[in-house]
């Protein structure tokens, strides 16, 4: 595993190794939400990748680093699905084995998407010790290389790459928002900001009901995810090790919504825009609804990191 934070070489790098296995997806605009909120609105559409959300850059990434030894008996990770649909999809591609361990209550579209790619899934407990130990034992038993879904370095370069995208697409840009979970997207989306785009600020937003980063930026330690409530199930878990240190050094803020918002959220882009959108992939317009003062007049890229929705 690289053991250092990714460098703008290495993010360009990444680039050009999971080009071929991925979509450049589109930047949308939509005048009816750009009024709404008076400000102009960039959507980096990672509902429409393959896969369904952006996890298919770091799962790629990631997978396609590996020796042949060390895929010799395939790859395992937790996820609540969509990283999982990620890995699992990857795997195939590169012809070996994937173990997935998934919680219980994991969305059935998402499940249903695992097992479509080959994902052999193991389900678990809702939290985030049963995910981990049964993952341990999993590998226990399969010897798998495991991938982690957002503490990795390979998988956080992976990520950066959608950001990269957004800023060679639409110039000039004030602000990015991305939804923050475990903090692969949100620290990729930093360090790629940082390297291409260091004038544009990135804000990350985060579920009312699960604000462990929030709480872990002002407390200046990770915060564990203790019992969270949302319907934005992509972001539950707790901040990486080696996600929290660029989220330190980088973001301009973390700011916090109310599921009302997010459910607001959906409704608009797939009305307005005739986008799917899951809550998590919401979280970061919900964001410029609730604060969008804040915004007026602003150019603002927002990723819709997932579309693993089924009504």
């Amino acid at each position: 595993m690289k053991k250092s934070i990714p460098d703008k070489e290495t993010i360009s790098k990444v680039a050009e190794r999971i080009e071929s296995y991925i979509h450049r997806t589109p930047v949308v605009e939509c005048n009816c939400l750009n009024e709404i909120v008076s400000a102009k609105l960039y959507f980096k559409c990672e509902n429409l990748q393959k896969a369904g959300s952006f996890k298919i850059r770091g799962a790629t990434n990631a997978v396609f680093q590996l020796s042949n030894e060390e895929c010799e008996n395939g790859v395992a990770t937790h996820s609540s699905g969509n990283h999982a649909q990620a890995l699992a999809l990857a795997a195939k591609r590169r012809d070996i084995k994937a173990y997935i361990v998934m919680p219980s209550n994991a969305p059935s579209v998402k499940v249903d998407a695992v097992r479509y790619y080959g994902g052999e899934i193991t389900f678990c407990d809702p939290n985030l010790n049963s995910r981990e130990s049964t993952l341990k034992d999993v590998v226990a038993k399969t010897g798998a290389c495991i991938i982690h879904p957002y503490d990795d370095y390979r998988t956080i370069a992976g990520q950066a790459t959608a950001a990269k995208e957004l800023m060679e697409d639409t110039e000039g840009l004030d602000y990015i928002l991305a939804p923050v979970g475990g903090g692969g997207l949100l620290s990729g989306t930093l360090l790629s900001t940082h390297y291409f785009s260091e004038k544009t600020k990135v804000i990350a937003v985060e579920p009312s009901g699960a604000d462990d980063a929030y709480r872990s930026l002002k407390e200046g330690r990770i915060v564990p995810s203790v019992n969270p409530t949302t319907i934005a199930d992509g972001l539950l878990t707790s901040l990486g090790e080696r996600n929290f240190p660029i989220i330190q050094k980088y973001v301009e803020e973390i700011i916090t919504v109310d599921d009302e918002y997010i459910k607001e959220a959906m409704d608009l882009i797939m009305s307005r825009m005739k986008l799917t959108v899951e809550p998590s992939g919401a979280v970061s317009f919900a964001g410029v609804l609730a604060n969008w003062g804040r915004f007026k007049n602003k150019k603002v890229g927002i990723i819709i990191s997932g579309g693993n929705y089924s009504i």
